[in-house]
């Protein structure tokens, strides 16, 4: 059973970026989550899989502290992140960065407004921002977009737009909820390929979340299945994807 798997045992893989404990959540009579334990290693692309209804959403408010947990613990390395409140809760959340499905830009600014964004909310100086923006429209390969407007840009470029506003301030851990749902197969694998690349280069955690096992199975190392509120299987995309064990993991892999 994987709840015999606690996050001690994957120390192998290396010292983590987070872990949740014993996390579990409760809406009425509805339970997201039940005494999920998970543990995800620092620099790694790890996968979180589960139909609708799986618990995913509860599960990346919880992890990215943006809602509490009804019980359990989360870890950020050393320093535990349920607890913290106030600046020290704001300048935590702002070592993270979060891509979106619907893709959350502002639809008053241009390309450039929305990456400068959130550097403008953490009161860099406008030079700074200016050159960040800059270095970051290359980054994602759409320098020539820079003042166009949302409606002027493709799926695949807003998608561009909203991985380098989540990067602008260099996030330890980069969630990606759903990041490629509303995309076509081939602009979806070009963002998976730039999430990859990104990756190499800048060293964040990353931390996918679908339903999607093509996109499991393309770009991340490890994944850990949800059903019902509880991880029913984790392992290397590898040996899930060959050996199931799980009932889940098979609907999914076989649908």
């Amino acid at each position: 059973m994987y709840a015999e798997l606690k996050p001690d045992r994957f120390l192998k893989y290396g010292r983590f970026m987070f872990s949740l404990k014993g996390i579990s959540k409760q809406y009425a009579s509805v339970t997201a989550l039940r005494d999920v334990n998970l543990a995800i290693p620092d620099g790694s692309i790890f996968g979180i899989i589960g139909k609708s209804g799986a618990g995913k959403s509860t599960l990346l408010r919880i992890a990215s502290l943006l809602e509490k947990p009804d019980s359990g613990e989360i870890y950020y390395g050393n320093e535990r992140g349920d607890t913290l409140k106030g600046r020290d809760l704001l300048l935590r959340r702002r070592k993270m960065g979060m891509i979106f499905q619907n893709f959350n830009l502002l639809g008053s600014r241009n390309a450039a407004g929305n990456i400068a964004y959130p550097l403008e909310i953490s009161g860099r100086h406008k030079k700074e921002i200016q050159e960040r923006v800059n270095e970051l429209l290359a980054l994602v390969g759409i320098s020539d977009k820079r003042k166009a407007r949302l409606k002027e840009l493709s799926g695949g470029q807003k998608q561009r737009v909203a991985i380098a506003r989540a990067l602008a301030v260099n996030p330890e851990i980069l969630f990606c909820d759903e990041a490629t749902s509303s995309l076509d197969p081939q602009t979806t694998r070009a963002i998976l390929s730039l999430i990859r690349e990104l990756h190499g280069k800048l060293k964040f955690t990353a931390v996918i979340i679908t339903h999607q096992m093509q996109v499991i199975k393309e770009i991340c190392e490890e994944v850990a299945v949800l059903e019902g509120g509880s991880i029913v299987e984790r392992g290397r995309v590898e040996e899930v994807f060959s050996n199931p064990r799980s009932a889940a993991a098979r609907e999914l892999i076989y649908a």
